[in-house]
This record gives C-alpha cells, sequence and structure tokens, in this order.
C-alpha cells in the first residue's frame, strides 16, 4: 500500500471514533434530559438526513477539490454540530448538522482509495478500511460509554478553566466537549493526505444542475448487472446495520437490564465480529467473486431474530460476534464490486455520492418507521423481529434477482466479471 493510504485510514480512524462516541453520548444527553424514547431511536434518522437530502451535490463537491481538503471540511463541520449540542441547539438539529460534515465526508473518504490505488488492490483496501472503520466503531461506542459514566464524568465535570464558565451541567455535556479535540486530531490528518494527482472536475454555477446528473448517475448504477446487485446489498445491509445500532441499546437495556455505559458495550461486541469477518473477506475474496457472499445476508436475517432468545451476557457476547462477522464478510466484497463499477460507469466521488443516498435512505426511512413504532409502543423484541425477517425475505430476493440476471444476460455477466479480472491484475 502507498503511504499516503495510511494517512488516509488514520484520519478515518479518528473521525469515526469522534462519531460513535458522540452517539453514544447524544443518546445519554436525551435520556438524562428526559427526552422520550422515540427522540433517543430518531438519532438515526437525523444523522442520515443530510445524506439523502444532499446527496445530489456532495459527490460533485468531492470531486472538484482535493479529498483532503473535502475532508477536512467536513470535520470542521461536525465540530460545529458538537458545538451546537452543548450550547442551547436541540440535541437532535445539532445531531443532524454533525450528519451533514459526516455527508460531505463520505465520498471523499472512499473515492480517494479510487484515485490513490489500482483496482487489484480495492478489495484489500476496503478490508482494511473497514477493519479499521469497525475498531473505530468498537472504541468509540466504549469512549462514549465510558464518558458519560460517573468516574469519568465526574471528574470532567469537575474541570474549570480559570474565568470561563461554560455552562455545562450534565455527564453528556462534558463528555461531547471531550470529543471536540478528537475532530481537531482527525482533521490534522486531513491536511496531509497527499495530492493524487487526479483531475479535479469543477462544480457547475448552478447547483440545480446537478440534480439531471445525479438522478442519471443513479439510474445507470441501478441498471448495471453487477451494479444493482452490490447496490442492493450493501443498501439493505447499512439501512439494517445503522439502526440496529440503536436497536442493540434498547435490546440490551430491555434483555438484561443494562444502561448506557454497559449497553454501549454490546454495541461493540458487534462491531468487534464485523471487523474479523471484515479482514477475513479481505484477505481470501477476490472481486470478481463477490457476488457468492449473499446467501451469508439470508443467514444474518435469521440471527437477527434469534436474538429475541437471548437473555444471558454469556449467550450474547458470542452471538452477537459471529452476527457482525457474517455482515463485515458480506459487505467488504459488496462494496469493492460497486466502487468498481461505479468508478468505470461515472467517476469516484459521483458513485459513492449514490450510493450513500440509497444507504442513507434505507437508515433514514428505517428509522423513521422504527421511533414511530416505538412511539405506538412497539418493543425492542418487536423491532428485532421485523428487521430480521426483513433482511432475510430482501437477501432471498436479490439472490434471485442475480440468479434471473447470469440467466437471462450470460454474455453481459461473463463480459463484466471478465473486466473486473483484467483490473485485478
Amino acid at each position: 500500500m502507498k503511504r499516503g493510504f495510511y494517512t488516509i485510514m488514520s484520519a478515518q480512524f479518528f473521525s469515526s471514533l469522534a462519531d460513535n462516541a458522540l452517539f453514544v453520548t447524544a443518546v445519554e444527553l436525551l435520556r438524562s434530559s428526559g427526552a422520550p424514547e422515540w427522540q433517543r431511536a430518531a438519532l438515526v434518522p437525523m444523522f442520515a438526513l443530510f445524506y439523502v437530502v444532499l446527496a445530489p451535490w456532495v459527490g460533485a463537491f468531492s470531486d472538484s477539490m482535493p479529498k483532503g481538503r473535502v475532508m477536512f471540511i467536513s470535520n470542521a463541520i461536525k465540530v460545529v454540530g458538537c458545538l451546537m449540542m452543548l450550547f442551547g441547539s436541540h440535541p437532535l438539529l445539532a445531531y443532524a448538522v454533525v450528519g451533514l460534515g459526516a455527508a460531505a465526508y463520505s465520498p471523499a473518504k472512499y473515492g480517494i482509495l479510487t484515485e490513490l490505488l489500482p483496482a487489484s488492490q480495492l478489495v484489500k483496501a476496503n478490508g482494511w478500511i473497514e477493519g479499521l472503520t469497525i475498531a473505530s466503531i468498537i472504541l468509540g461506542v466504549l469512549l462514549g460509554g465510558q464518558l458519560v459514566a460517573p468516574h469519568i464524568s465526574g471528574v470532567l465535570l469537575d474541570f474549570d478553566l480559570p474565568g470561563v464558565d461554560l455552562g455545562i451541567d450534565l455527564p453528556a455535556e462534558a463528555a461531547i466537549l471531550a470529543l471536540v479535540p478528537v475532530y481537531m486530531l482527525a482533521a490534522w490528518f486531513n491536511l496531509r493526505i497527499p495530492l493524487t494527482g487526479v483531475e479535479m472536475r469543477p462544480m457547475p454555477r448552478n447547483p440545480v444542475a446537478l440534480l439531471p446528473d445525479f438522478w442519471t448517475c443513479n439510474r445507470r448504477l441501478w441498471r448495471d448487472r453487477l451494479g444493482q446487485i452490490s447496490l442492493s446489498t450493501t443498501t439493505l445491509f447499512w439501512g439494517v446495520s445503522g439502526n440496529l445500532r440503536y436497536i442493540v441499546l434498547a435490546w440490551s437495556a430491555a434483555a438484561l437490564g443494562y444502561g448506557t455505559t454497559q449497553a454501549s458495550a454490546l454495541v461493540g461486541v458487534v462491531a468487534i465480529g464485523t471487523a474479523a469477518g471484515a479482514v477475513l473477506a479481505s484477505m481470501r475474496m477476490r472481486l470478481e467473486q463477490a457476488t457468492r457472499v449473499i446467501p451469508l445476508g439470508i443467514a444474518m436475517g435469521l440471527l437477527v431474530i434469534l436474538m429475541n432468545a437471548i437473555h444471558s451476557i454469556w449467550l450474547a457476547v458470542p452471538f452477537l460476534i459471529v452476527l457482525g462477522g457474517l455482515g463485515g464478510f458480506l459487505v467488504v466484497p459488496m462494496n469493492a464490486l460497486l466502487q468498481h463499477r461505479g468508478h468505470n460507469l461515472m467517476g469516484a466521488g459521483r458513485s459513492i455520492a449514490v450510493q450513500n443516498f440509497n444507504e442513507q435512505a434505507a437508515i433514514l426511512g428505517m428509522g423513521v418507521l422504527y421511533s414511530l413504532f416505538t412511539k405506538l409502543g412497539l418493543s425492542a423484541h418487536g423491532a428485532i423481529a421485523a428487521f430480521g425477517l426483513l433482511v432475510a425475505l430482501v437477501m432471498l430476493a436479490i439472490l434471485r434477482w442475480h440468479v434471473h440476471n447470469v440467466r437471462r444476460y450470460p454474455k453481459e455477466m461473463v463480459h463484466l466479471r471478465r473486466m473486473a479480472r483484467r483490473d485485478r491484475h
């Protein structure tokens, strides 16, 4: 791997670490402020909101300047969201601003891989990026859980700057303030990401002009025989995974009686399995073999339903590791295939923006649905059963869709696989 790849990994690690710690602290901030349960569940779709709304523009924005600069600006927006959360804005609104920064960050984070590395290293690079991202999720949720714990939050609240009163009284507020330097460290790494020499594509003067281009790119990727399969798989995976992060918190409270600090550790357990699966996939899978992992998605959905039968921490930990491992092994090759097809069809930034739009629209839709069900009284057990059944059925439909493509368009599918094999070498 080129040296710049490790700088990208460092920037991604610290930015994702702060994002995941902030989610846990935002949940605790709403809980300690007496907000209803549905507002805590609504954090997930609020984070996804700008991914969907700004999808036609963030890809072009990412392609208009060096990716490191885009990532720096995005982290600065996240800091603004943190400060809004501390100084009077509603946590849901402030968290949406953090999501705005993340929406701008993502096309640059993944798009630079296709600029910096050859196609033969994409699966491996995705494995390391996803594995490191999952590691940051593990440490981030643990960090967030520990920052709001009494033994650490007490120390943070007792720390005062002479002559400065920030008006921070709650443990969650002190935890959020402590995360600002982590975002600043990520921004420091952003400024050291090397230039790749790829020609920039200027943003059009009329932003509305990007709408037809975005929808054309979206339609082009959905019509591609391999693009549609990889896009539908990653869309479903992230739609469920994004909401499962909160559902695990709610489930651990209902099934195990855990508080925020203990429950956050179980989210990290899922992430440990996902990291292991992602790294294993990066070592074992090749780009032209990506579609072979689709049946794992069906198994993952069925395992999610089985969560409802677990009421012991000794069963929960290995079960959640296996569940995460299936997801990691599934998403890495499919994500690499999607990047490869998107890069060939429309360019890195635009293809990642299309991917983010579909995936975050799934997170937004499922999150709104889960928040609504929570408001109407649906238990965490009911939500888990519904999500698991949805995953299994949709993944079965995707598998049948792919089999149909192979049978109906055999020459086209062989041609696409040959292209993948040729680019790998």
